[in-house]
């Protein structure tokens, strides 16, 4: 069974403050700009080391999906696209994750 400390989301169920302020006290944003610095290869390095898989139906590895991501830019924006879509039958985890803990999110996608 998965540990709480083993938890991305932690306020799936909306059971605590969804605002900045209420993601940052339950650690949101806390070391971001460290992460950050340690570049964009180490990052994509350490995402494959994690094994973490996609929410969707075919578990894609994370790690490799980020790694299609440009290396050098050629002048242009790059953007990444965080899918929400729940076409899977019977599914409705994306849109509490949008709900209810937006800040993990969008704090995952830098």
């Amino acid at each position: 069974m998965l540990q709480d400390k083993d938890r991305i989301f932690t306020n799936i169920y909306g059971l605590f403050d969804k605002s900045l302020a209420g993601a940052m006290a339950r650690g949101a944003w806390d070391n971001t700009p460290g992460i950050v610095a340690k570049g964009r290869e180490w990052i994509v390095n350490e995402m494959k080391a994690s094994g973490l898989r996609g929410r969707g139906g075919a578990g894609f590895p994370t790690g490799l999906k980020w790694s299609f991501m440009p290396k050098q830019s050629d002048g242009r924006p790059s953007y990444l696209v965080i899918n929400a879509d729940e076409s899977e039958p019977g599914t409705c985890k994306d849109r509490d994750i949008l709900r209810n803990d937006p800040h993990t999110l969008v704090e995952g996608a830098l």
